[in-house]
């Protein structure tokens, strides 16, 4: 694969709104076993909060899910991949993703809270973007206008 098509792979999935209009996918192997994320994620979303029983078993699927999202991601930085695994790679990314995002929304005991906090994310999703669209990309590092002395 070439570097900017790594780099390209590497920016999409990092991008905050890659998981819009994304699907959790049907099926996934993780650490060798395959297991039905789509299906597993509707059980436990349709559930107004956690059962007891269940949270351990949701965290260590959200571990689970990192992990593997981390080695995919290695897999493309490492360029250890094709092109066109590499994308296959970056669409799995993306949808664990997707089924992080909705495990990680389940659960919220105080709704207050978590609307703060996600009203504060949101805040900081766009003030990034103002940033970069006008230039101040990073303006505590002194790169772009904000850091430049004329």
């Amino acid at each position: 694969m070439k570097e900017f098509e790594r780099k390209q792979l590497l920016e999409r999935i990092e991008r905050d709104s890659a998981t819009v209009g994304a699907d959790i996918p049907d099926e996934i192997t993780i650490q060798g076993e395959e297991i039905e994320l789509q299906s597993f994620v509707f059980e436990i979303k349709r559930r107004e909060t956690i059962p007891r029983g269940e949270r351990e078993r949701v965290e260590q699927a959200k571990k689970n899910l990192r992990r593997e999202r981390l080695q995919r991601k290695q897999r493309i930085e490492d360029n250890e991949v094709n092109y066109e695994r590499g994308e296959e790679l970056a669409t799995a990314i993306i949808g664990i993703d997707r089924a992080l995002n909705a495990l990680e929304q389940l659960g919220a005991a105080d709704i207050e809270k978590e609307a703060q906090a996600q009203e504060a994310a949101d805040r900081k999703r766009w003030m990034k973007f103002l940033q970069k669209a006008l230039g101040h990309e990073d303006a505590d590092s002194g790169t772009g206008r904000a850091g430049r002395s004329y």
